[in-house]
């Protein structure tokens, strides 16, 4: 499984948490070292909606001149700023070959999809 997000995410710190304290092993990706690709990014798209991907509850997006949010309509839109603003991506998201397993954190949904 792989996790990504970043680091020094407050969200991101709580999932690697519970995921360490609960056995679950996985790989990280942090977006602000290595990246992200506009492939990965349409794939999630296509399984969670652009919507969805696109943290509009964080600093990042608050930050943003109100002339820049106004401009974000599309997937494509979206995902050029997600590739340029890495911290405006929802975190963490956790996939499995390909396959969106979860966005966020929250402790109910991590014990329901990943405890075995």
């Amino acid at each position: 499984m792989l996790v990504y997000g970043i680091k020094n995410c407050n969200t991101v710190k709580n999932a690697l948490t519970w995921l360490d304290e609960h056995k679950v092993a996985y790989e990280f990706h942090d977006y602000k070292k290595k990246g992200i690709t506009a492939d990965i990014l349409k794939s999630w798209s296509k399984q969670v909606g652009w919507e969805s991907l696109l943290n509009r509850k964080g600093l990042t997006w608050k930050q943003l001149p109100e002339v820049d949010r106004a401009k974000i309509k599309t997937e494509d839109d979206a995902i050029k700023l997600m590739i340029e603003k890495t911290s405006i991506i929802k975190r963490p998201l956790l996939e499995e070959k390909g396959k969106v397993i979860l966005l966020g954190f929250d402790e109910d949904s991590y014990q329901n999809k990943l405890r075995k």
